[in-house]
């Protein structure tokens, strides 16, 4: 593997050089857009809910529904700049991986360019539509925007799936001696061995990041006082979505470490901390890596019990560390803490609904009422994208130095050019400007619903009333100019 990586190297001489810059530029890119992405992804399912109770009389939940769907305009548009910015950076930070496998990946980047234009169609449809469709018609302008979300991110993560497991081309040495993937097969790259797990862990992920998020601000609000309706519907069609997602994550990523443990063994032992291989091993938990082995762990006194997690099997052998030469290792103190950082908050969150579902069956008041359980969900907004987070540094530190597993190094992928800590620097600010602008707008768009606004102005329009009034002065300016001796 490492012979193919050396074949396909196109900038090893000056790789280093870029290499921290490009990294730092790629994993701010998409850290930050990877949170708004989750709205994308989960956000209009719940305000479809909220939407179709509104057509059954609930005014309430139609009123919210509105609501939501101006503050996921606002983020879809700042996402769109993101997501813009990744796909560029694809080939100006990695243009070793985008030459050589290019082709493979490219269907899966169209289709998810067509996915983002259908949702920013039909959310512009849905937003404007207000007051301007039919009712029912209305609510259905919201299918097509889940479809989108899910195809589009589906197809985005396909990729990184694949990075973790290519497949979908057979590897040839050309005229020049230089291993290139041909007989390409791109649905085959797309519908790789990890794709299914990866998404279910994302897209579970991205209802958890959107319903804490939510359930958040709403908790916020019912300490502050506000225990109208609003804060109280939005608090429990956000918990809804979390209660179902939550417990499901763990079992979905039980399997996708049952798959690590058969395909990239050596990123199941960073995650681990397992230095050395070995069998019937014993499950750690917590501690810290001192560069040689895991120390102040809490060894769960089960013998095998690691063993029987990663294989259904007690007495199975788990690869460590040391079955690899040191230069092919991730970093090890990154990967496990991020990975004990994500495992630790996902339980934590388990909890979190567990006390929730207590409190229902016990007194569904409290659930508006209880101090401790609100100010709990007050934190477990920002804990929900720390676990993103840390998950996606397990998952992408923890495959390094591979870029594309087993084929080609994250060094022999990157740029040579001389710009890139400016392009970082122009990043950053760029960013920081977006961030700043977003809050403002939601903020102020929260304010003036507080203060009694229903239909904040449209930012290229009348309002509808202003709409209405300036159609009624049309119709008689008409009327007039039909009548026989009115000449315009």
């Amino acid at each position: 593997m490492v012979g193919v990586a050396n074949l396909l190297n196109t900038t090893a001489t000056t790789a280093p050089d870029a290499l921290l810059p490009a990294r730092t530029q790629m994993a701010i890119s998409l850290g930050w857009h990877i949170i708004v992405a989750c709205f994308g992804m989960a956000w209009p399912a719940m305000i479809f809910v909220l939407h179709r109770k509104g057509l059954n009389g609930d005014d309430v939940a139609l009123e919210l529904a509105k609501r939501w769907s101006k503050v996921a305009a606002v983020l879809f548009a700042i996402g769109a700049v993101s997501g813009t910015i990744l796909s560029f950076e694809l080939g100006l930070l990695w243009p070793g991986l985008m030459d050589a496998y290019g082709d493979v990946v490219g269907l899966a980047f169209a289709l998810e360019g067509i996915s983002f234009f259908t949702e920013a169609i039909f959310l512009g449809i849905y937003v404007y539509g207000w007051g301007r469709l039919p009712a029912r018609w209305h609510s259905l302008m919201l299918l097509p925007i889940m479809a989108a979300g899910v195809v589009g991110s589906f197809m985005v993560i396909s990729v990184n799936a694949w990075m973790n497991a290519p497949t979908g081309f057979d590897l040839v040495m050309n005229d020049a001696g230089q291993m290139v993937p041909t007989n390409i097969d791109p649905l085959a790259a797309i519908f790789n061995s990890a794709v299914w797990l990866q998404f279910a862990h994302m897209y579970l992920a991205a209802v958890m990041v959107v319903g804490f998020s939510v359930a958040a601000v709403y908790a916020m609000g019912l300490l502050k006082g506000r225990r109208d309706r609003v804060h109280q519907l939005g608090l429990l069609v956000s918990l809804a979505f979390v209660a179902v997602a939550t417990p499901i994550q763990p079992v979905v990523g039980h399997f996708a470490g049952q798959r690590l443990a058969d395909e990239q063994p050596i990123k199941l032992a960073a995650m681990e901390g397992l230095a050395e291989t070995t069998d019937a091993a014993r499950l750690e938990v917590g501690g810290y890596w001192n560069g040689e082995e895991l120390v102040g762990a809490i060894e769960i006194p089960v013998d095998g019990l690691l063993s029987f997690l990663s294989t259904n099997d007690f007495d199975a052998t788990v690869i460590g560390l040391d079955a690899v030469d040191p230069d092919e290792r991730p970093p090890v103190a990154v990967v496990h803490t991020a990975y004990t950082i994500m495992i630790g908050i996902g339980s934590a969150l388990v909890g979190l609904i567990a006390w929730a579902g207590w409190l229902w069956r016990r007194n569904r008041d409290a659930l508006f009422t209880s101090k401790p359980f609100l100010w709990a969900l007050v934190a477990s907004g920002p804990a929900a994208v720390l676990a993103m987070e840390t998950g996606w540094v397990t998952t992408e530190v923890g495959r390094q130095p591979w870029i594309v597993h087993g084929l080609m190094r994250t060094t022999d992928a990157v740029t040579d050019a001389s710009y890139i800590w400016i392009t970082l620097t122009v990043l950053v600010v760029v960013y920081a400007g977006m961030t700043a602008g977003a809050i403002a707008v939601i903020r102020s768009m929260s304010k003036r619903w507080r203060e009694g606004e229903t239909d904040l102005a449209s930012p290229y329009g009348p309002s509808l009333d202003e709409r209405s009034g300036h159609r009624s002065e049309v119709k008689a300016v008409v009327s007039a100019v039909d009548r026989p001796g009115i000449q315009p």
